[in-house]
């Protein structure tokens, strides 16, 4: 890869656009107009997870009960993702990322847990 050094003069008017921010947009911006593009924002990350949480049961080729059972969470919890009307967040967040990185790791120690069988390799005795 070829890295390209540029000097910028400010001085210079073919670069005086580069950076710059549209103060004349930027002072017609309202409020609304960013409550809006907010919503905008937050419907797309809604969508993004719900995007992902499909993914991975996909992959995984579980039907939604299938993995509502496997990772413990509620057939709901997982259709309200799947649907966009939720986000998975902390453990639920960090346990999608897990099954779509490491999936036979996870649902084993998924399975070990759920059968009472889970080993530390610490003997409490």
């Amino acid at each position: 890869m070829k890295t390209a050094h540029v000097i910028i003069d400010p001085a210079d008017p073919a670069f005086s656009k580069i950076g710059r921010v549209d103060e004349d947009r930027l002072d017609a911006t309202t409020e609304g107009d960013i409550a809006r593009q907010s919503a905008l924002d937050d419907a797309a990350a809604m969508q993004d997870a719900a995007v992902y949480a499909r993914r991975v049961r996909r992959r995984l080729g579980l039907s939604q009960a299938e993995f509502s059972q496997r990772i413990d969470v509620s057939l709901q919890t997982i259709r309200n993702w799947e649907q966009g009307k939720r986000r998975p967040t902390g453990a639920a967040k960090a346990l999608l990322k897990v099954l779509d990185s490491i999936p036979e790791a996870a649902l084993e120690a998924l399975q070990s847990g759920q059968d009472g069988s889970v080993h530390s390799g610490v003997d409490r005795h």
